[in-house]
């Protein structure tokens, strides 16, 4: 197990200055970033491996039990962990895992390692929230509405229901797994009467943004938010064969490239003052309860609202995916956290998630 990159030490902002005041701009951009005015607006880094960072102290955070939380993380399986405050990197640290380390499902979902030995992985269910975002993007695009029937995009028979049946079940039912249907896509209730986590009638949502678009699903991605945002370590990847039968696509990602989406959700659908995700009614209903049945349950977001993680803000949200991946968002906070990994052991996912939250807001100064 070897650890790539340490805990995030004193940001170097870039200052455009002549080349013979090179090394009096990097001290300056260090004395500004560490001065007691440190400015806590957000920052959004550009499409180079170049990231602000912050210290920790002059943050408000305690350097040494982030560097703590950071080793105990590594010890429950994570290959990646990054928070961010503002935007600025406040910790990050990457481990490589090796097939003998690790279980068969993340053996399966790991992709490569990036050039600075970074994992990139099949983030599982983390791309539902990334979806959400894209239903958002394809709303303000006027390509499909919250109460359009699922069959007028998809056509009759996308189902195994009974057309009638099919043709009341609604894009919001879609994103708010209240499809009435089983696993399989069979008929089991009334849309909007059941709760159900329900995978593959999760994907048929993102076949609707294909079908209306006219684009694949690898182009509106990257043209609709990977590319507004800076995101270039992510694509959608087929899946082996054992998992397709639920979802035929992985989104593999790494985690600054999720911990940019996390900033993208922080700074209310804006990068840099610029609209990706315009659609304020949307983002705001995407992280309120979407029905009754799940209070903590949005359009493809997990909410804290009813304190599941206890030791989590109550504004916090998050993407959840298997093996304990996560992007969490906490707007009171300031903060950005992304874990991605293989299963954290005896403690689980849930597990690991209350006790990384302990130990990261006892770490606030």
């Amino acid at each position: 197990m070897h650890q790539i990159i340490p805990i995030a030490v004193a940001v170097i902002a870039l200052i455009s200055l002549a080349p013979v005041a090179h090394s009096q701009a990097v001290d300056a951009a260090s004395d500004l970033a560490n001065s007691k005015d440190l400015d806590a607006s957000l920052y959004f880094p550009d499409v180079t491996d170049r990231w602000e960072k912050v210290d920790a102290e002059k943050a408000g955070w305690d350097g040494e039990q982030l560097e703590e939380l950071l080793d105990w993380a590594g010890d429950w399986g994570s290959s990646s962990v990054l928070v961010l405050w503002n935007g600025r990197i406040l910790a990050e640290k990457h481990w490589v895992r090796r097939d003998g380390q690790t279980s068969r499902r993340y053996q399966q979902m790991f992709i490569r390692l990036n050039e600075q030995q970074q994992a990139i992985e099949d983030v599982a269910s983390v791309q539902k929230s990334v979806v959400s975002i894209l239903v958002g993007i394809a709303l303000q695009k006027n390509l499909l509405q919250l109460d359009d029937p699922v069959s007028k995009h998809m056509g009759i028979g996308w189902s195994k229901a009974k057309p009638l049946q099919e043709k009341r079940i609604l894009v919001k039912h879609l994103l708010s797994m209240t499809s009435g249907l089983t696993g399989d896509l069979q008929y089991q209730a009334k849309p909007g009467t059941r709760w159900f986590y329900n995978t593959a009638a999760y994907a048929v949502v993102r076949d609707c943004l294909v079908a209306t678009s006219g684009l694949t699903v690898h182009e509106l991605t990257r043209e609709w938010l990977m590319d507004p945002i800076g995101m270039k370590e992510s694509k959608w990847v087929p899946r082996a064969a054992s998992i397709t039968a639920l979802n035929a696509y992985g989104f593999a990602s790494s985690a600054r490239d999720l911990a940019r989406v996390g900033l993208l959700m922080q700074a209310a659908g804006k990068w840099a003052g610029k609209s990706v995700l315009s659609n304020e009614e949307f983002r705001l209903a995407s992280l309120r309860a979407s029905q009754t049945l799940k209070p903590e349950y949005g359009f493809l977001w997990w909410l804290n609202k009813t304190k599941r993680i206890g030791f989590a803000p109550t504004d916090a949200y998050a993407a959840k995916g298997a093996l304990g991946r996560r992007v969490f968002v906490s707007d009171s906070e300031g903060l950005v956290v992304v874990r991605l990994g293989d299963e954290p052991g005896k403690i689980g996912p849930a597990g690991f998630d209350r006790e990384f939250w302990r130990r990261l807001m006892a770490a606030k100064l």
